[in-house]
């Protein structure tokens, strides 16, 4: 039987990234995306519905995304669904659904530094996209903090503005 499990999302933060790290020294990035559809009634009102998806970076791609996302980013995430199952500490049994992102594109909208909801749809021109797989994921995070990215060849310098 076939199977497939692949998610597209386009959507906004709700708050800045979560980063931390695991015991194994990899870090992880958790955070709620937005999502909205707009439909129409049976009476031709028209009607916004939001959801709110967990979604999980793992690696290089977690640091990238607690360094330059904050509540209000507009983000592009292709991934995958998983479930966990666990228990609290008191005995009760909880399962959760979140994306574990495979691909992330930051979204820019209009002007350099004007990102977020400030405008809802922007003319197709507006809007940047920065791929998160041409940057070199496999780049030692700790051999970063000693020089900056202009420093090594790469990327702006931390006085100069960040491109996305």
């Amino acid at each position: 039987m076939a199977s497939l499990n692949k998610v597209f999302l386009i959507g906004n933060l709700t708050r800045d990234p979560e980063l931390r790290y695991v015991p194994s020294g990899t870090a992880v990035a958790t955070f709620t995306l937005a999502v909205s559809r707009v439909y129409k009634t049976q009476t031709g009102e028209k009607k916004e519905q939001a959801s709110f998806l967990r979604i999980v970076v793992w690696g290089r791609r977690a640091e990238v995304c607690g360094e330059y996302l904050t509540k209000g980013s507009p983000l592009f995430v292709e991934g995958r669904l998983q479930s966990r199952d666990w228990e609290t500490q008191d005995g009760q049994k909880r399962n959760t659904v979140e994306v574990v992102a495979d691909n992330i594109q930051f979204l820019r909208m209009g002007p350099k530094g004007e990102a977020g909801p400030a405008r809802k749809t922007p003319p197709a021109e507006d809007v940047e996209t920065i791929n998160l797989s041409e940057i070199n994921l496999n780049e030692d995070v700790s051999s970063n903090t000693a020089k900056s990215g202009a420093e090594q060849g790469e990327g702006p310098a931390h006085n100069e503005e960040v491109p996305f």
